[in-house]
């Protein structure tokens, strides 16, 4: 399937490098135009009824990002105000091209975009993979889990042996609210196989917009409640560079 203009993109500006210098642009200073609403510069936007979409309301806010009880915890609030607002869930119109239900990680913005029918996308602000650590490509949402253990690979746990407390040969560590893995986890499957990338939520809500994490992409809780939410089975991933 040939893909859209949004990710040819993404790719070619990488055209003539090597796999190192794929890997060191992970965490680069490049960031594609940006306007005020977060859409990509440069790409032709579908039109829509003027106020159709938007940042939401403070009472939309305070619902979205709220305490909330899910699956025997509480949630703490997120204090939204302290994040940059085009990191706040919202819909926009869709700037991928992809079909519907599919999943678009745009790394160098800090979104992800899952596809709606009729032309529009909820967005979702993330935290990426620090460099040397990020994954691109094509993939599928194989396997899903609310309230997931996390047990780190043992390259990480042989980077950080205090890790090692929640290895696989320990159980990994439980679920939890200071759980990495967060409320919950999407895992990104290519060619039948596990790339151990995954879409989690996390309690860092303060690392949403940042490079941080290892490797994979991260959401605040109540976001990827929602997106965990609306994704279909057996959802194809695009994540991008």
């Amino acid at each position: 399937m040939t893909r859209p203009d949004f990710s040819r993109r993404a790719f070619l500006s990488f055209s003539g490098l090597g796999a190192a210098a794929l890997l060191s642009s992970c965490a680069s200073s490049y960031r594609p135009p940006i306007s005020d609403d977060g859409s990509l510069g440069g790409m032709v936007q579908p039109s829509a009824p003027l106020g159709a979409f938007g940042p939401p309301s403070k009472p939309e806010l305070d619902a979205m990002y709220g305490a909330i009880s899910d699956g025997g915890f509480v949630i703490p609030a997120v204090p939204y105000q302290q994040i940059p607002p085009r990191y706040y869930r919202q819909r926009v119109a869709d700037p991928t091209g992809y079909p519907a239900g599919t999943i678009v990680v745009d790394t160098p913005n800090r979104f992800l975009y899952l596809v709606e029918p009729g032309g529009t996308a909820m967005r979702y602000g993330v935290g990426i993979g620090r460099e040397g650590f990020a994954w691109q490509g094509e993939g599928v949402i194989q396997w899903r889990q609310k309230w997931p253990k996390w047990t780190p690979p043992d390259e990480m746990v042989a980077r950080q042996p205090q890790l090692a407390q929640y290895s696989s040969a320990n159980g990994g560590m439980a679920p939890g609210l200071m759980n990495p893995l967060g409320a919950r986890a999407l895992y990104i499957f290519q060619n039948g196989r596990d790339t151990l990338y995954r879409l989690h939520g996390s309690p860092e809500w303060n690392s949403i917009g940042k490079a941080v994490s290892s490797g994979c992409v991260r959401l605040m809780n109540q976001d990827i409640i929602d997106l965990y939410d609306r994704v279909p089975n057996k959802a194809r991933v695009e994540v991008l560079q």
